[in-house]
């Protein structure tokens, strides 16, 4: 009963396999707020209006405006009920302290910068622990969208927006005029995204929910421009075709979630005429590729000053985004370069983590990131803004695509082996069918990452990270047969027991399926370094990143070529062993590979060991990943005893 159970094609386990394998992207597209979708942007909407609105409404503990300030206790108190009526999750406790906490401090007519500030830090409190998306996913088309804003805005704004509209004379309150800077400085472009979809309680201002998304965020943008006059627009435009650190403005998420008082407050004045620029220009973002060592430098940063603050969380996965999404990008290339910065990098980053995660001293902490921030400096200076020099991008591409490719390569050379081996050619089709469906796979979430979702760099490690571990399962699973056929009287035994009956189930999914995880763990990472390699290698060099890359391939295809070709000179015996234990050593690979992968995504906790690196055999100097290893280790030799104390029984 258990033997043909076991051997019954694992048609439900490769499908439970994908949805592994999908869930990252799964999880970004359906966050937690699914059960009232209106509820959690409501009260960022809340959140935001308190934060702008209620500092003009109180000076020096006593009311200036009384009915602005009324609104303001309202806003706060709805803001408080709804809170509650968020889902349930470990972060709404807090959330709901520090609500109360707020209410305090206006019923007491605090100072409007502490209110502002604690109204701030709890939206961004919920937009994190809720998962609320802040940023339109691909930039918004601004052709049409002064037409629409003349037939939906100007009957009550104006037609340029000053809040005169014809409309505006029969209105008790009148509606906004976006020509205001001081007002206008206050409020980010999702705040007034969050105006147009959701209106303003009490006032003529409606939700226009019945509006595209992408209309939506064109009109904020307009919006959030139209105080700007052409001669600044081309100023912003200036400063953003030559500044280097772009008023720390990389994405559309940067764009739309700070308010230009905030980037104004840290890069000076005429920061703003940059963001006016790319809030008519917001395609500007998807040609700019931000420097990946300055990312990951101001993400630091941003770490340390939440530490600071006492959220040792969201200083964690910050230090994460800044080695995943950032100096993991250009390794590759510093590698190349400088193979001993790279690795002091990397054991520096990774002991920042471990120090945030142990709640050591804000000092050492400072101190941490202050080393880090030197080395990364170092590193941009090696990695010159000039682009790398053409040795250095050859050397970056063919390590990229020889490193990465090479344990695949291994992998289906080692099972197209054994298949040619047998004599059973029709069986290279499940092979064949598993690393081409691993292609398409990797297109096709390479795509979904650029165009749909920005799939994270932690995603895409818990991906890599689950795969690995996967695929070194089966990897025993495979070895472990192969093992046993390894005898001459196994073969034999096996061989009267009909090859055809034998591999027409269960071992030939199992092959497939190995097929499938072997490439497609890798190609998504390989697309997005070679991305990031272009960049770095600048014009002059990108011929060089085309050619490192042939190169590597012509390799891996020799290799590929070699195995094939002098492993059928090889007596059945010696071939199968011989295969068995490189797919055993593989496993033990993939099993630390696929460990610190969910290390450096923060899902594993880190604890550095003294031992070597090699990151080439997936040997990483930490103790999760090295008892992984050896628990792969004893499986491979423990079924290989096994297997021989059952030849020896028989």
């Amino acid at each position: 009963m258990m033997s043909r159970v076991a051997c019954r094609p694992p048609l439900r386990a490769i499908l439970i396999l994908l949805s592994w394998l999908a869930w990252p992207v799964l999880a970004i597209a359906a966050t937690d707020t699914s059960a009232n979708e209106d509820i959690g942007p409501t009260v960022v909407h809340l959140l935001d209006y308190v934060g702008v609105d209620y500092p003009p409404t109180v000076r020096d503990g006593k009311i200036a405006d009384a009915p602005e300030y009324q609104e303001q206790q309202e806003f706060v108190a709805e803001a408080a009920r709804l809170i509650l009526q968020l889902p349930g999750t470990p972060q709404r406790a807090e959330l709901v302290a520090k609500v109360e906490r707020l209410r305090s401090l206006v019923d007491a007519k605090a100072a409007g910068n502490a209110v502002s500030a604690v109204a701030d830090e709890l939206r961004w409190d919920v937009v994190r622990a809720y998962g609320i998306e802040v940023a339109p996913k691909q930039a918004p088309p601004m052709a049409k969208v002064t037409n629409l804003f003349q037939a939906q805005c100007a009957a009550c704004h104006g037609s340029r927006g000053r809040g005169d509209g014809p409309l505006s004379k029969t209105m008790e309150t009148p509606p906004a005029n976006f020509h205001d800077a001081g007002h206008m400085r206050l409020r980010s472009v999702y705040g007034l995204y969050n105006t147009l979809t959701l209106g303003v309680a009490g006032t003529p201002m409606r939700p226009f929910k019945e509006l595209p998304e992408q209309d939506r965020w064109a009109l904020a943008l307009l919006v959030s421009s139209l105080r700007f006059t052409p001669e600044q627009l081309r100023a912003g435009q200036s400063m953003w075709a030559g500044a280097t650190e772009r008023a720390g403005t990389s994405t559309l998420r940067d764009l739309v979630t700070r308010s230009p008082a905030e980037v104004m407050a840290k890069y000076g004045p005429s920061a703003e005429f940059l963001l006016g620029y790319l809030d008519t220009h917001p395609d500007a973002l998807n040609a700019a590729t931000p420097d990946p060592l300055v990312f990951s430098r101001a993400k630091l940063q941003e770490a340390l000053q939440r530490y600071r603050q006492g959220d040792r969380e969201a200083a964690r996965q910050l230090a994460v985004t800044a080695y995943l999404e950032g100096f993991e990008l250009v390794e590759n290339s510093l590698d190349a370069v400088d193979s001993g910065l790279r690795a002091n990098v990397e054991r520096e980053m990774m002991a920042l983590r471990g120090a945030i995660g142990a709640g050591q001293p804000v000092e050492a902490v400072t101190t941490q990131v202050s080393r880090i921030d030197e080395l990364l400096r170092q590193a941009q200076d090696e990695l010159s803004s000039e682009g790398l020099s053409p040795g250095a991008a050859f050397a970056s591409s063919l390590l990229i695509l020889l490193r990465e490719g090479l344990e695949a390569v291994l992998v289906l050379a080692a099972i197209i082996a054994f298949v040619r081996k047998t004599g059973r050619r029709d069986a290279l089709l499940y092979v064949h069918l598993g690393w081409v469906g691993a292609l398409a796979a990797g297109v096709i979430t390479w795509w979904v990452a650029r165009s749909l979702l920005s799939i994270s760099g932690a995603n895409r490690e818990v991906t890599e990270g689950i795969t690995g571990l996967i695929a070194s399962a089966m990897l025993l699973y495979v070895g472990y047969w192969l093992h046993s056929k390894s005898y001459a009287q196994a073969w034999q035994r096996f061989i009267r027991k009909q090859v055809n009956a034998a591999l027409g189930k269960g071992t030939l999914w199992a092959m497939a399926t190995v097929s499938f995880l072997a490439v497609y763990r890798e190609l998504f990472e390989i697309i997005l370094f070679y991305e990031a390699l272009w960049v770095q290698a600048g014009e002059h060099g990108q011929t060089s990143v085309v050619a490192g890359m042939a190169a590597a391939a012509v390799a891996l295809a020799l290799l590929t070529w070699l195995i094939l070709r002098y492993s059928v000179r090889l007596p059945i015996g010696p071939f199968f062993a011989a295969t068995s234990t490189l797919l055993a050593l593989l496993a033990i690979v993939f099993a630390g590979s696929g460990v610190a992968a969910l290390q450096e995504a923060g899902v594993i906790s880190v604890h550095p060991v003294a031992f070597v690196s090699i990151p080439l055999l997936g040997v990483h100097p930490t103790l999760q990943s090295l008892l992984a290893q050896l628990l792969v280790l004893a499986l491979a030799v423990g079924g290989a005893l096994s297997a021989r104390r059952r030849l020896a029984a028989h």
